[in-house]
C-alpha cells in the first residue's frame, strides 16, 4: 500500500487527540499556538513532547524563549483554539485577546484552561518538516478538574459522551 502525506494525515485523524494551546513570551512579545502534537514523554525527569512546524513563527519563539506554557483546553474552549489555530504574529503584551495570566516560571497560561504546565525547552529533535520541543515540566497545575477536555478527531472538534 503506497502512502502519500495527505493519505498519512488522514490515517492520523482517526486518532483522537486533546487540545492545547502552546505560549511563550519574548520580551513582552507573546505568541500562541494550538497544537494537538503534544505527548507525555517520561516521569523522570518530568518530560513531555510538542511538535512544531518549522515554517511557524512559533517555532522561532520556543527557540528565543527557551520555556513555554502549555494550556490544556477544556470543551467550552473551541473558540480559543480555532483564535490560536490560525497564523499571527506575536503582539506585545497580548495573547490576540484571549484572556490569560502569568505562571509561576514567566510563561503566560490562558484562562478558563482545565490544567496547565509551564516547560523549559530541554531538547530540540529535529522531525521532518517539523521539530520535537522536548519540555521539563518546572510547574503546573489543575484547575478545572471535573471539567471536559476539549478533542479533535476525524478533522472535527468533539465531546465525551458519558
Amino acid at each position: 500500500m503506497n502512502l502519500d502525506s495527505r493519505g498519512f494525515r488522514d490515517i492520523w485523524g482517526n486518532f483522537a487527540t486533546g487540545v492545547t494551546v502552546i505560549t511563550t513570551d519574548v520580551g513582552g512579545w507573546l505568541h500562541g499556538m494550538t497544537a494537538n502534537g503534544v505527548a507525555s514523554v517520561s516521569l523522570d525527569p518530568l518530560l513531555m513532547v510538542v511538535c512544531v512546524d518549522k515554517s511557524t513563527r512559533c517555532q522561532g519563539q520556543l527557540r528565543v524563549a527557551g520555556k513555554f506554557g502549555v494550556s490544556f483546553l477544556g470543551e467550552d474552549q473551541e473558540a480559543v483554539s480555532s483564535l490560536f489555530a490560525k497564523r499571527g504574529d506575536p503582539e506585545q503584551g497580548s495573547l490576540r485577546g484571549a484572556a490569560f495570566h502569568t505562571g509561576a516560571q514567566g510563561t503566560p497560561l490562558l484562562d478558563g484552561s482545565i490544567a496547565y504546565l509551564e516547560c523549559r525547552v530541554a531538547h530540540i529533535l529535529p522531525g521532518g518538516d517539523h521539530d520535537l520541543f522536548v519540555g521539563e515540566a518546572l510547574g503546573g497545575e489543575i484547575v478545572r478538574a471535573d471539567a471536559p477536555p476539549l478533542l479533535f478527531f476525524r478533522g472535527k472538534y468533539r465531546k465525551l459522551e458519558s
